[in-house]
Parts: C-alpha cells; structure tokens; sequence
C-alpha cells in the first residue's frame, strides 16, 4: 500500500490503535478522517493534530453509519481508503454458572461483526469507482487461536478474518484491495473497562507506538494478511500453506 496521499476514514479513531494508526497516517501526508461514536474524544485527537477531519459514526445503527457515509462521501470525493477498526471486548465464563452478559455479548457481535459488514457495505461502491482503493480490517491474533477468557471477542475476529478472505476474492476483479491487519496484545484502553487483562507468563502487551510502527510497516507491502509481532506466530499456527490452498481449491482460484 502506498502510505502517502491517500484519504482515509478510520472507524474507532478517537482513541487506542484507530488513533495511533490515523495520527500515523496523518503524519505521513494523508488527510485523515476519524470515526466513533463519541464525540468529544474524537475532538480531542483532532484538535491534536489540525488538519484532521472527524466524523460521529454508531457502527452498530444502520442509520447512522448511511448518514456517516453520505457526509464522508460529500466532504472528501477523494476517499481511497476505510478502515474497519472499530471493536470493543467483554470477558465471558461459560464455566461459572453466572447469566450470559446479553449486553456485552451482543455489544461484540454488533460492533465487530455486524459493524465490519456495514461500514464495508456503505462505502464499497464508492471505493470500486476509484483507480485504487485499500479496505483495510482489523482482526486480531485471537482470530487464529483464541483466548478463552474472551470467547465471543476471539470469535468475531476469526470472522474478520473468514470475511476479508472471501471479501477479497469477491472483489479480485476490481481496484479494491482487502487488507486484513492482526495486531497482537497492545496496550490500549480496550479491556480497561474489566480492570486490564494480566499478563500470562512471559507475555506482556506491545506498547502502542511500538505497534503502529511496525503496523505502518507492514501496510507498506503487498502482503494483504499482516499479523504484527506475536500475532505472526498465532497466524503461523492456524494458517498455513494447507489453508490457502484449500481456500484456493474450493473457491477455484
């Protein structure tokens, strides 16, 4: 991916990596939009970085993400790439006898799946009418060997990953390219809601700018599956040469 002279809209980009990554961007020439639902913290990243355009998206209202699209689509023709970063986490024991969080549960659901299909439907016409075009999804080394205590999380992710791969041979044919991101464990703000997440054994969060570093680095390739660090040896794991031929078998490319 060229990281230079693209206009780019980043869901989540008020906060945690769709920040790093949009100030990343920012800083490397692009005009830059964040998207989330809450305002006052994408005010904050924005008037920390002029320049950069902000707009309220809800990934999980239809409505919103449509009017979202309309005023991104408007205000900036030139958009080329979207990134589906928005995501939030809930821990879940299945084994303690406690109610199912409905809320949490469907929170994940809403927000990284149903999300990741909306947002990607709003814009995709608008990105194939372009020369060239990146959509970039961000899922996670949990989508190739899940931790437990985050069951629903680790799931949703394996799905970003089965939907870019089929996204990806869907629009073979066309400029847009499926770009799938896999960060690690990173030291985000994400699980602070359940008091962090502990440290298991030797591993240890990858600090932020740490990430997006080697994140930036990995967007400057033409590799379009970009497990970052630890998540490189998770992805190793589950997906191997076997798999992408298998994928090319049955879908017969």
């Amino acid at each position: 991916m060229n990281l230079k002279g693209n206009t780019i809209l980043i869901t989540g980009g008020g906060s945690g990596i769709g920040r790093g990554l949009a100030e990343a961007f920012h800083k490397n020439g692009n005009q830059v939009i964040i998207a989330g639902r809450r305002r006052d913290a994408l005010e904050k990243t924005a008037s920390a970085n002029p320049g950069m355009g902000i707009v309220v998206l809800d990934t999980t209202k239809p409505e919103s993400i449509g009017a979202a699209a309309d005023e991104v689509i408007r205000k900036y023709p030139n958009l080329n790439v979207v990134v589906n970063n928005a995501g939030v986490q809930f821990l879940h024991d299945f084994g303690s006898g406690k109610p199912l969080d409905e809320n949490g549960m469907l929170a994940e659901i809403d927000t990284n799946i149903l999300g990741v299909i909306r947002v990607t439907a709003a814009f995709l016409r608008h990105l194939k009418a372009k020369p060239a075009a990146t959509l970039i999804n961000v899922s996670s080394g949990l989508a190739f060997v899940p931790l437990a205590r985050f069951p629903i999380y680790s799931a949703t992710k394996a799905f970003v990953h089965s939907f870019s791969l089929s996204l990806r041979h869907q629009l073979k044919g066309s400029n847009v390219r499926v770009v799938e991101l896999a960060p690690p464990w990173v030291a985000t703000d994400l699980d602070a809601h359940h008091g962090g997440t502990p440290a298991h054994g030797e591993m240890k969060p990858m600090p932020l700018p740490d990430f997006i570093a080697a994140a930036m680095q990995e967007l400057a390739s033409d590799a379009e599956e970009l497990p970052v660090a630890m998540s490189k040896f998770l992805h190793k794991a589950c997906v191997g040469e076997g798999a992408a031929s298998m994928f090319a078998q049955m879908n017969g490319s």
